[in-house]
């Protein structure tokens, strides 16, 4: 063979492994974008759940509440089921404070289990958006324009008290002892 046609062979390997590695690139964003889609379906039915349970707390104990705790925990709720001006993490921001004011005797535990479910579907939520903005940022994929018109999804950052339930005696955080050394 000549050197003409060994470069030529060469390019033709080249060009197939990017047209692969392209493929595989596409069907990695299309996954990563259902997977953005399904994880903020379910962070917005974890938030919508929570919010509800804030509000039936708000009118069904309002005397072992207070009425300025109650009156501002049913506006809250309220807020976060349909929040103006579209800031939805403000207004999910304003109701966890409330919930932190609640007294422990009165927080039912499905309001407990609520926010700890709200806790993991943001943090599943923003697992997905950070695949998908380090797949899109990748110098190849930015070049050949791969995402498309598709808008880079946005972190949903919140805070939801996530990070004390990870610092409980398993993970580290309490005086029992935590993960075992390696």
């Amino acid at each position: 063979m000549t050197t003409g046609a060994w470069l030529l062979l060469v390019a033709g390997v080249l060009l197939v492994l990017l047209l692969l590695w392209t493929a595989w690139t596409l069907t990695r964003l299309r996954r990563l974008a259902g997977r953005v889609r399904r994880a903020r379906e379910v962070l917005d039915a974890a938030l919508l759940r929570r919010a509800e349970l804030a509000a039936a707390l708000a009118r069904e104990h309002a005397d072992a509440l207070g009425p300025d705790l109650a009156a501002a925990l049913a506006t809250a709720s309220a807020g976060a089921r349909a929040p103006s001006a579209g800031d939805r993490e403000a207004a999910e921001n304003a109701l966890g404070r409330l919930l932190q004011r609640v007294p422990e005797a009165t927080r039912p535990a499905e309001l407990t289990e609520a926010g700890v479910r709200v806790g993991l579907a943001r943090r599943f939520y923003n697992d997905a958006v950070r695949d998908t903005r380090a797949l899109r940022h990748g110098r190849l994929a930015r070049v050949l324009r791969l995402h498309g018109r598709r808008p880079l999804p946005r972190y949903f950052d919140i805070d939801d008290g996530l990070d004390a339930v990870l610092a409980g005696p398993l993970y580290g955080g309490g005086p029992q002892g935590g993960l075992p050394a390696r």
